[in-house]
C-alpha cells in the first residue's frame, strides 16, 4: 500500500504543473484547522477547477504506476493501492460536491457544469482500463493465496465487481458508447438538479392583503413577514415553494385560490416549457440509462441497479409495493371520503382537490383527536429536539456533543461538534444547518467532508455533516419545529452516527457505502426514539414556561399515530412505482414526461386529489440523487428498522447489550458484510412485515375492490 502510493507520489513530484504550484491554493497544502476539517474559511470558488484537474492528474499518475509496476499482482500492491490512490481529488470534489448541495451560487454551477464531463471522462479512464483490470482480475482470480480477511475480501469483491459492471469487459467499440453515455449522463443529472433548485427559488406568492392570511398561525405569518423584507417587500407576506412555507400554508391558509396558486406553482416544477424545463432531460437521461444498461449485459436499468441491493430484482420491489399499496390506497380513499364531508358539512360545492387535502386533513384531525399542531409546535422548539436527539444518542452509545467555537464553517448558520466517547476519545467532527436558504437544494441529507478510514494503524475519524430545512426562528420565537420536522431530524442524525461510528480498514467500505435500501435502517430506527412518551417527555418542553409536554398531548399524538398514513404512504408508493416504471422499460420512451406519468398512475389507480411525492419534473432522488431504481428503500429499510426497534421494545428503550449489538453489527460495520447478514447477526432472524403495517395502520384496513 504504502509503495504504491510513494511511487504515484514520486511520478508526480517529477512533474508538478503550474496549478499545482500555486500555494495560495488550500487543497494544495495539509489542512492547519482543528480535527484537520476543510479551511472553508480561506477556499474560495477559484480554487475549485484548478485543484480538480490536479487531482484528476494527481490521481491518474498513481494510477499509471500501479499499471507499471512489474511485479506481480497481489492484494497490496493493486486492490489496496487503488483504494489508496486519488486522495487529492477525492478531498477537493468532496467538498466541492457538498458546498454545490448546501451552500451554491451561480459561479460554482457553472463550475460543476464545466468540470462534470472532465470529472466522468476521468472516472471512466479508470475504470475502463484494460492494464489496471488484469491486475483487479488476476487478484481476484488468486485471492485464495493472499490469505484475506473478510474485510479485504469484500474489498476485493466489490472493486471486481465495479469495474466489471463499469465496463471493464466491453470491447473498444462499446467502451467508446459508454463514455460518451456517461458523460451525458453526468451533465443532464447536474443541470436537473440547478434547474430544480432554480424553479423553487424562482416562485413568491406576495400577498398584500391582510385577509388573505386567514387561518394562518401568527408563527407563519411573521416568517412570511421577514421573508417579504428580505425580498424587498415590507409590509407584505411572502411565501415559497420551501416546505416550511408553503406545506403550513396549505395545512392552514382559508383562501382557496391562493392555495391553489401556490400548489400549482410547486406540482409544475421543471415542467412549465421555460429554460428551466426538466421533461426532455429526465426522458433523455430513462433511455441513457436503459442504453448504458444493455451494453453491459442488463435487460432494463432496474436490473443493472438492483443486483446490489438486498432486493435483488424489480419483481421484488413491486411485490412488497404492492403489498402495501393495496391496503394504502384504501385508506386514502377513507381518509377524502371523511374530509369530502367536512368540506360538504361547511358549505363547500366542490369536491376537494390536491389543494384541498393537507386543508381538510387538519380539520379532520382537530375533529378526530383534538389534535392542533400549533398547540404542538410549541413544545418542539429546535434546541429542545436537539437536546433530545443527543440524549438519546448518549443513552444509547455513551456519546457527546460539544459545540466547536474556533472552526471553520462554510455557512454562518452551520455549527460544528466534537462529538467523544464516553471516556474522552475522540470520534469525529459533526456539521449541523437547519434553515432554508436560496443557496441551498431542498430535503435534508447526511453527507460526508471526510469518511472514516484507517491510516497507519490508526483510525482516521470522520467529518460528518447533516443538512435540512426545518421551519426558521421569526422575531418573536425561536425556530418551531412541526413533529414531522422532528423526525427528521432524528432520521438524519441516524445516518450521521452511521458515518461517525464506522470503524472499518478501508474508506470506500466506510459508514454509509451500503446498498441504498440498507442504509435508510440506522436512520429510520432512530425515529421510534422521537416518538417514545417517556422520550418525549425528556426533551419536548415549552419554549416560553419550560412546561413538559402534557400526557393529554402526548396521548393524543400517540392515538393520531397511524392518521394519515393512507395519504402519506399513498404519495410515497407512488412515486416508488414512478420511478421503477422509468427504469424498467426496454426501449426507449417515446412519450413525453407528462403522458409517461399520467400512464404510470393510471395503471397503479392512484387517486386525483393526490399527486407522488415526487412528480417526474422534480425527482431529484431519482434524476440527480443517486436513487435511480431505489426510491423503494425507505420502506424497504421501513420494514427493517420497525422490526429491528421491536429489540427494544420488546425489553427496554435503552436496552444496552441491543444498542451496542446495533452498533457493533450495524453502525460500525459499513459495508464491510453482506447487508442481510448483518442483521440477522443484530436480530437474530430476518425481518417481518407485521410491525411496518401495524405501524401505519395498514395491517386491518378493510379493502373494497369496487372502487
Amino acid at each position: 500500500m504504502l509503495m504504491a502510493m510513494a511511487a504515484g507520489t514520486m511520478l508526480f513530484a517529477c512533474g508538478q504543473s503550474e496549478e499545482k504550484s500555486d500555494m495560495n491554493n488550500p487543497f494544495f497544502e495539509a489542512y492547519n484547522t482543528p480535527f484537520e476539517v476543510p479551511p472553508f474559511d480561506k477556499i474560495e470558488n477559484a480554487h475549485f477547477a484548478p485543484a480538480l484537474r490536479e487531482g484528476i492528474k494527481e490521481h491518474q499518475a498513481e494510477i499509471d504506476a500501479i499499471v507499471a509496476n512489474t511485479e506481480e499482482p497481489t492484494f497490496a500492491n493493486t486492490i489496496e493501492a487503488l483504494e489508496n490512490a486519488g486522495s487529492l481529488l477525492a478531498k477537493v470534489n468532496i467538498v466541492f460536491s457538498n458546498l454545490n448541495s448546501a451552500n451554491t451560487n451561480d459561479e460554482l454551477q457553472a463550475i460543476a457544469r464545466e468540470m462534470a464531463p472532465e470529472l466522468s471522462k476521468h472516472s471512466d479512464n479508470i475504470t475502463l482500463n484494460e492494464q489496471l483490470f488484469e491486475r483487479i482480475k488476476s487478484v481476484y482470480e488468486n485471492q485464495d493465496a493472499f490469505g484475506l480477511n473478510s474485510e479485504q475480501t469484500q474489498l476485493l469483491d466489490k472493486t471486481y465487481k465495479r469495474f466489471v459492471r463499469n465496463g471493464a469487459n466491453l470491447n473498444d467499440a462499446d467502451k467508446e458508447k459508454l463514455r460518451e453515455i456517461n458523460s451525458k449522463l453526468s451533465v443532464l443529472s447536474l443541470q436537473f438538479g440547478q434547474n430544480v433548485l432554480a424553479e423553487t427559488n424562482g416562485f413568491k406568492l406576495v400577498v398584500d392583503n391582510e385577509a388573505d392570511l386567514a387561518g394562518l398561525p401568527q408563527e407563519l405569518r411573521d416568517a412570511a413577514a421577514a421573508d417579504a423584507k428580505a425580498a424587498g417587500e415590507e409590509g407584505k407576506w411572502v411565501f415559497t415553494l420551501q416546505n416550511p412555507s408553503i406545506m403550513p400554508f396549505l395545512q392552514y391558509a382559508e383562501n382557496r385560490e391562493l392555495r391553489k396558486q401556490i400548489w400549482d406553482a410547486y406540482q409544475k416544477r421543471g415542467g412549465q416549457g421555460n429554460e428551466h424545463d426538466n421533461q426532455q432531460a429526465l426522458i433523455e437521461m430513462a433511455n441513457l440509462r436503459r442504453v448504458k444498461a444493455n451494453l453491459l449485459g442488463y435487460a432494463t436499468h432496474a436490473d443493472y441497479v438492483l443486483e446490489e441491493t438486498m432486493a435483488k430484482n424489480a419483481e421484488n420491489v413491486y411485490a412488497l409495493l404492492n403489498q402495501l399499496w393495496t391496503p394504502a390506497l384504501a385508506k386514502a380513499k377513507e381518509e377524502r371520503a371523511e374530509m369530502q364531508a367536512i368540506a360538504t358539512a361547511e358549505g363547500a360545492d366542490y369536491q376537494i382537490e390536491a389543494w384541498d387535502w393537507r386543508f381538510y386533513e387538519e380539520k379532520l384531525r382537530k375533529q378526530k383527536f383534538e389534535l392542533d399542531e400549533q398547540e404542538v409546535k410549541p413544545y418542539f422548539s429546535l434546541d429542545k429536539v436537539q437536546e433530545g436527539v443527543f440524549m438519546v444518542t448518549n443513552r444509547l452509545f455513551g456519546l457527546t456533543f460539544n459545540e466547536i467555537s474556533n472552526i471553520p464553517t462554510y455557512h454562518p448558520e452551520a455549527k460544528a461538534y466534537e462529538v467523544k466517547e464516553a471516556d474522552g476519545t475522540h470520534v469525529g467532527v459533526l456539521y449541523m444547518d437547519f434553515h432554508p436558504r436560496a443557496s441551498k437544494r431542498g430535503g435534508a441529507w447526511m453527507t460526508s467532508y471526510r469518511p472514516q478510514q484507517m491510516e497507519n494503524g490508526e483510525r482516521k475519524a470522520p467529518i460528518i455533516s447533516i443538512v435540512c430545512n426545518f421551519s426558521k426562528p421569526t422575531a418573536n420565537a425561536p425556530a418551531l419545529l412541526t413533529f414531522d420536522e422532528v423526525t427528521t431530524f432524528f432520521h438524519e442524525f441516524g445516518h450521521a452516527l452511521h458515518g461517525l461510528l464506522s470503524n472499518v480498514q478501508y474508506r470506500s467500505l466506510a459508514g454509509t457505502s451500503v446498498p441504498r435500501d440498507f442504509v435508510e435502517l440506522p436512520s429510520q430506527i432512530m425515529e421510534n426514539w422521537a416518538t417514545e412518551p417517556s422520550v418525549m417527555k425528556e426533551y419536548a418542553k415549552h419554549y416560553q414556561t419550560g412546561e413538559v409536554i402534557p400526557d393529554d398531548i402526548i396521548a393524543k399524538l400517540n392515538n393520531s399515530g397511524t392518521f394519515g398514513q393512507g395519504f402519506a404512504t399513498t404519495e410515497y408508493l407512488a412515486s416508488s412505482f414512478l420511478d421503477l416504471d422509468y427504469h424498467t422499460q426496454t426501449a426507449d420512451i417515446t412519450m413525453n414526461a407528462n403522458d409517461f406519468e399520467v400512464a404510470s398512475m393510471k395503471k397503479i389507480g392512484l387517486i386525483g386529489e393526490i399527486i407522488p411525492r415526487h412528480k417526474s419534473t422534480y425527482f431529484q432522488h431519482i434524476f440527480s440523487g443517486g436513487y435511480s431504481s431505489g426510491y423503494y428503500s425507505y420502506i424497504w429499510s421501513g420494514v427493517l428498522d420497525t422490526d429491528a426497534f421491536q429489540a427494544f421494545k420488546e425489553t427496554e428503550l435503552f436496552n444496552q447489550e441491543k444498542a451496542q449489538a446495533f452498533r457493533k453489527e450495524i453502525l460500525e460495520r459499513g459495508g464491510t458484510d453482506e447487508p442481510m447478514t448483518m442483521y440477522v447477526n443484530f436480530r437474530g432472524a430476518e425481518p417481518k412485515i407485521d410491525a411496518l403495517l401495524r405501524k401505519r395502520g395498514l395491517d386491518q384496513v378493510k379493502v373494497d375492490r369496487t372502487k
